[in-house]
């Protein structure tokens, strides 16, 4: 099949394909004139970038995983990466917290509410900023 071809079936542009070509995700075959020229593996290969790239690997991450020839290799990779988005959620659940306690504030105006005050006053005194892992200590911020 064609690049248009293939790109048609994952809903992609085929500047995207070209891209991972010259990031050595694919390599498709060479028809007359140089046009690239896909298969069932082809499909196959997009198929396997597109749900590595949703789980947050990166390109060069995915080309690694790929090519990698030794099992041990991948499986520490792919940890890396598991302890990666184990932060990420972390950050994101303590980002919801703040906004559900936010919600949760009996006050009208956050300008009157003591926690909140206590909290601005702690990040001010960089007390409750995250440290290297991406952590802090437990801040109140909201509260009636």
């Amino acid at each position: 099949m064609s690049i248009g071809e293939l790109a048609g079936r994952f809903g992609l542009a085929t500047h995207v394909l070209r891209h991972w070509e010259s990031a050595g995700l694919l390599e498709p075959a060479r028809a007359p004139h140089g046009r690239r020229r896909y298969d069932d593996t082809h499909l196959t290969r997009v198929a396997v970038v597109l749900r590595a790239k949703r789980a947050g690997l990166a390109l060069d991450d995915i080309r690694e995983l790929l090519r990698a020839g030794d099992p041990e290799a991948r499986r520490r990779r792919l940890a890396a990466h598991r302890e990666e988005l184990r932060r990420r959620v972390a950050e994101a659940q303590a980002c919801l917290d703040l906004v559900e306690r936010a919600l949760g504030c009996a006050h009208d105006d956050l300008a009157d509410c003591p926690r909140f005050r206590e909290a601005v006053a702690a990040t001010a005194a960089g007390e409750d900023l995250p440290d290297a892992t991406g952590t802090s200590g437990p801040t109140r911020w909201y509260g009636p």
